[in-house]
């Protein structure tokens, strides 16, 4: 039943990086929407979940906070190193590096895999679970799609390309589902996880996405679709009981 179900999701996903293709005339606007789907995503979703899961204290701090700001580093790190390498290659430094966009791809594929396996194990729990955390993933899988496309082909990575990283991003819930028949994911390890996701999350959307957004188009129009991203997510997150 979760793997039928997942299919709902690959579809919402697709549909998703469909809609991020055909609005690429207002390119501006696209990145402020995706920006808006990132934040509310960490701010109303992972993170909330992740302190659920993961909210034991280490030296003060709640695990999950710890992996959120380390995830944040990461994605920080690994982007300067990638910079660096092509930046000896005489690469311009303004010029963004192809392969932080794929590993950026490549953790929303990772993510939605994950959806997968929280999905086959809610079904394994209740039909009403199941159904309810269905609800969420399918849902919040169209700013998956979205998100996915639009920073793969915002690093400079050809169409075919993001294309790939869609449809992976599609199939990974509906490989999560099915692997979830085989075995069940700790509570504490998926926290961590969704922590740590999050904040490499955040910080594409802070740092790269919204500033991209506004550097050639300051609008209030850009404004007023991140707002929408953010809102969207709030009332996904409402609809499925949070």
């Amino acid at each position: 039943m979760a793997v039928v179900v997942a299919l709902g999701a690959f579809l919402m996903t697709l549909f998703g990086g469909w809609t991020a293709q055909r609005v690429t005339d207002r390119r501006h606007l696209v990145l402020g929407l995706a920006g808006g789907l990132m934040l509310g995503v960490v701010g109303l979703d992972l993170l909330p979940e992740a302190l659920e899961a993961a909210g034991e204290k280490v030296f003060g701090v709640p695990e999950a906070l710890l992996l959120f700001v380390g995830g944040f580093l990461f994605a920080h790190v690994v982007e300067r190193l990638l910079a660096v390498r092509r930046a000896a290659h005489g690469v311009e430094a303004g010029d963004r590096v192809p392969q932080v966009g794929l590993t950026a791809a490549a953790a929303m594929v990772l993510h939605s895999l994950m959806d997968g396996i929280a999905l086959g194990a809610a079904f394994q729990v209740s039909g009403g679970m199941g159904v309810t955390v269905a609800l969420a993933v399918i849902t919040h899988d169209f700013a998956d799609g979205f998100n996915t496309y639009t920073i793969t082909t915002l690093y400079g990575n050809a169409r075919r390309k993001a294309v790939a990283m869609l449809v992976a991003d599609a199939a990974a819930p509906v490989a999560g589902a099915a692997l979830a028949t085989l075995f069940t994911l700790p509570a504490e390890l998926l926290g961590a996880y969704l922590g740590f996701f999050g904040g490499a999350l955040l910080y594409f959307a802070a740092a790269e996405i919204l500033p991209e957004a506004h550097h050639e188009h300051p609008a209030r129009t850009t404004l007023l679709c991140t707002v929408a991203g953010v809102a969207f997510i709030w009332l996904v997150v409402g609809l499925s009981g949070g």
